[in-house]
């Protein structure tokens, strides 16, 4: 029998490719997912391993914190005593105090060099000979004065500087002109991420990072012969309670740690889509393994006659299964180790530089592969298999199939019917929890109702096709018709075959639907709300901006408003709450804000504007007291002079001028500031503020559009994201269809004979098979988008309270794109059924049993 079941697998090449392509597909994904996020995850790891080579003790300073009253309290840094009390313990060797902030560096045109986030001063500390065992200078050496710096190689080439030559380099205020001195590689994560490196003197980045004489972090090394141990036990005692010492090796181990909890939500990401994809390739293994079976009906039959056992037929038919799992996870595993390359060099070329290292195949991941791979096709061939145990011998005496009984039928539609409406049930009672709460039974009701919408189908199909029927007649004729009733001659492959593509487009249509709904809502939001010109903040939300920007840019020509947006906090009662700082004079006409009780105009009488909701909660209207204790410890009463609708995203729940929340801060956080100009938003005026703030390459200046479409870009680009991973669900999707149309033609080779024979010419024959998959695709991608759009209502209203603005927004547009694609889906799917049923010979294919 296991002869047999490989002669079997040898004999039907060409049918079982496509099941061999599906499950492919599946496991490349996951393998390749599995390769590269160990091999990233390993390449970091030894990257922050080889950058603490050396460091015997690294002592790290969380700053200040706050005391029982929330007053700061301890020293910003580690101070240089500190340095000096840790050099002077026996067995150290050298010491070296580092200091890090944002930095960034402007090309010959003035525009960022690399990723603003990941663009990064730091100060040159040589520890002996001049030399700084972090960096390998292979030009020049390090600065040694306030107007010098040296830059990491990378962004010396972007810029094409050489030493000698003159660097504009912003932090968070001014802009300033320094000298290069020298270039050096690094190891930093943040340069291979695609940032920069700028290196300062230390005097001059604790200047611009922290205070003159203290450090964020210092790095040990030990004399030789010392333990890193005993070095630790002698310099703990020597640190404030705001300090951390760990070894060298500890903070590597800590940091891999990290690694690896980062790319584990990466990779369950991309599995969640490998395992939509495998699930999707079920339904099309299923029609392979049937339709195999159906050729071999005769066959199967004899071998019973012969003496097979029920069992030993049954395990025949999973022994291809088994061989078919091996062959397709051996390719996706081959496949997938391409992929994990391919991911690799498309990330270096968007200049994410990966660390070198060697391509991680663990034996983990080969032995996934391989067990979801033949398992999948297991799964699959299940049923077809335990249907081949039913085929009576008297079967090898004639062409006799096995219809489906009434009792399977009723039972699989009242089964289908009681986990479609579960599955309602559950996503309605979802919608009314609400919250995240909400969202979960939301979730395990989507599961339920696409199960029974699977096992429904059947039933679905029939009068559903049967309603286009009359249409399909009267504009293709006759091979209309056939089409239809050849769609739901077999319901339920023609269901199996449709769940795919529903299943596929249920989740292209909910995420479409939320996305743009989202998008819309923050694009009214911005529309509605924002009232300035212009939005300056650091380039790709690179950090705070100096308090100097919005001083400068009031007192710039031709700027007729100007409020910076300042983050801080106010412990009110046990609890800190968020507080924004603005420009009194200024706000009204920067935001458009909704005044339910009191005036804006009492900010600038020292008072505060509180939201609407935070008042409710609280018990708090115009004229009540509230007793405050700021970032600095100081205490006060503060009267509310006003109350307005809330505006999530643009102004904390408690609202101040910036000048009376800035003077209990030594750094106030200001992450934009928002302007408006005489003549309003123009090319004269953008250039008006941008010559304001020195051509800063480290600020960006945003429009209304770019703010919309700053909010709405990380939506979009979600999107985009997961329909080219759908997109490999959708291709398997693609195989199905042929697959169908392919057992459909098998059916009916001597019917198609007789129909050629009374006169249908051979195109006739091929519109009949192409309008037959596109009937079966339009079915499957109707069910899908109506799931799709019903759950996505779901989802959204239980967003609906935290998101200002949402409602509901079907994209029509978007929604008949993907009736199209399934339409031509259906086409290619049908060319090679078509041609195949087009070229049987009449006389053969009626003679055909």
């Amino acid at each position: 029998m296991f002869r047999t079941a490989l002669r079997n697998v040898l004999a039907h090449k060409a049918r079982l490719l496509m099941t061999v392509l599906a499950v492919t597909l599946g496991v490349a994904f996951v393998s390749g997912t599995l390769v590269f996020t160990d091999t990233l995850g390993k390449a970091l790891s030894g990257q922050s391993a080889k950058s603490y080579d050396g460091v015997a003790v690294s002592v790290t300073s969380y700053g200040k914190t706050r005391n029982g009253e929330g007053r700061p309290e301890g020293e910003p840094g580690i101070s240089q005593q500190t340095l000096d009390k840790v050099k002077a313990v026996g067995g150290v060797d050298t010491v070296s105090g580092r200091v890090s902030g944002f930095a960034g560096v402007g090309d010959e045109n003035g525009k960022l060099i690399g990723n603003g986030w990941a663009n990064q001063g730091a100060n040159f500390a040589p520890v002996s000979a001049g030399k700084d065992p972090r960096y390998q200078f292979t030009a020049g050496a390090g600065p040694a004065t306030a107007d010098q710096i040296a830059l990491d190689r990378a962004t010396a080439d972007k810029g094409a500087y050489e030493v000698g030559d003159k660097v504009r380099v912003a932090t968070n205020g001014p802009v300033k002109e320094y000298t290069l001195t020298g270039v050096f590689t690094t190891e930093d994560g943040q340069v291979n991420a695609g940032g920069s490196l700028v290196l300062f003197d230390t005097a001059t980045a604790q200047k611009l990072y922290l205070q003159p004489g203290f450090y964020n972090e210092l790095s040990v090394s030990a004399k030789q012969g010392v333990p890193a141990d005993r070095l630790l036990a002698d310099i703990k005692p020597l640190l404030d309670k705001n300090s951390k010492a760990q070894t060298g090796a500890e903070l590597a181990a800590e940091q891999a740690k990290a690694i690896k909890e980062g790319m584990s939500g990466m990779s369950t990401m991309l599995l969640a889509f490998a395992g939509i994809a495998l699930f999707v390739g079920i339904f099309l293994i299923y029609n392979t393994f049937t339709m195999l079976v159906a050729q071999r009906t005769k066959e199967l039959a004899l071998l019973r006659a012969v003496g097979a056992k029920r069992g030993q037929v049954v395990n025949s038919v999973m022994a291809e299964a088994v061989v078919v799992g091996l062959v397709s996870a051996t390719i996706g595993l081959v496949t997938g180790v391409g992929l994990a390359v391919g991911m690799r060099s498309v990330m270096d070329s968007l200049g994410a530089k990966i660390p070198a290292g060697e391509l991680v195949i663990s034996p983990a991941t080969i032995v996934t592969a391989l067990v979801i791979g033949v398992f999948v096709t297991m799964v699959a061939a299940v049923f077809p298999a335990w249907r081949t145990g039913r085929i009576p011998p008297v079967a090898a005496m004639g062409s006799a199939h096995l219809p489906a009984t009434m009792k399977s039928l009723v039972l699989r539609n009242i089964s289908g019917s009681v986990l479609f409406l579960l599955g309602i049930a559950l996503v309605l009672a979802g919608v009314s929890a609400g919250g995240t709460n909400g969202r979960y039974t939301i979730a395990a009701g989507a599961f339920f109702l696409l199960i029974g919408l699977i096992v429904v189908l059947p039933l679905l199909s029939r009068p559903m096709i049967a309603a286009v029927r009359p249409l399909l007649q009267k504009v293709f004729g006759v091979p209309g018709k056939l089409a239809a009733q050849n769609a739901v001659r077999n319901p339920r492959r023609t269901a199996v075959t449709a769940a795919s593509l529903a299943i596929g487009l249920t989740l292209v249509t909910t995420l479409s639907v939320l996305g743009i709904t989202m998008g819309k809502a923050v694009d009214r939001m911005s529309t509605d709300k924002i009232k300035a010109d212009y939005k300056v903040s650091m380039a790709m939300g690179g950090g705070s901006l100096d308090k100097s920007v919005a001083e400068t840019l009031a007192k710039a020509k031709g700027i007729k408003a100007v409020s910076p947006q300042t983050a801080g906090s106010l412990k009110i009662g046990e609890d800190f709450r968020a507080a924004s700082g603005v420009n009194p004079a200024a706000i009204g006409e920067i935001l458009n804000i909704d005044v339910v009780g009191g005036s804006l105009a009492s900010l600038g009488k020292g008072e505060v504007a509180v939201a609407e909701k935070t008042a409710k909660k609280n018990g708090l209207a115009v004229g009540s007291t509230l007793q405050v204790m700021y970032d600095d410890g100081e205490k006060a009463s503060l009267k509310v002079g006003a109350v307005y609708k809330d505006l999530d995203g643009l102004l904390s729940p408690y609202v101040l001028d910036d000048r009376i929340l800035s003077a209990h801060s030594e750094t106030p956080y200001i992450p934009e500031v928002y302007v408006n100009t005489t003549g309003g938003e123009s090319k004269a005026a953008e250039k008006a503020v941008l010559d304001a703030l020195g051509n800063n390459p480290a600020i960006s200046l945003a429009t209304q559009q770019d703010m919309r479409n700053e909010m709405g870009g990380v939506v979009n680009t979600a999107l985009n994201i997961m329909y080219g991973l759908l997109g490999m669900a959708l291709i398997i999707s693609v195989l199905g269809v042929v697959n169908t149309l392919a057992m459909s033609v098998f059916e009916r080779t001597q019917e198609i004979g007789m129909l050629r024979a009374i006169g249908l010419d051979r195109s006739r024959v091929k519109n009949m098979i192409r309008l037959e998959a596109v009937v079966i695709s339009l079915f499957g991608a109707v069910l899908g988008i109506a799931v799709g759009i019903f759950l996505a209502w779901a989802v959204g209203s239980t967003l609906a309270k935290s998101v200002p603005g949402y409602a509901l927004v079907l994209p029509w547009d978007r929604i008949g794109i993907f009736l199209l694609l399934a339409g031509v889906v259906g086409v290619l799917a049908a060319m090679w059924p078509a041609r195949s049923a087009a070229r049987l010979n009449m006389l053969t294919a009626i003679k055909t049993e």
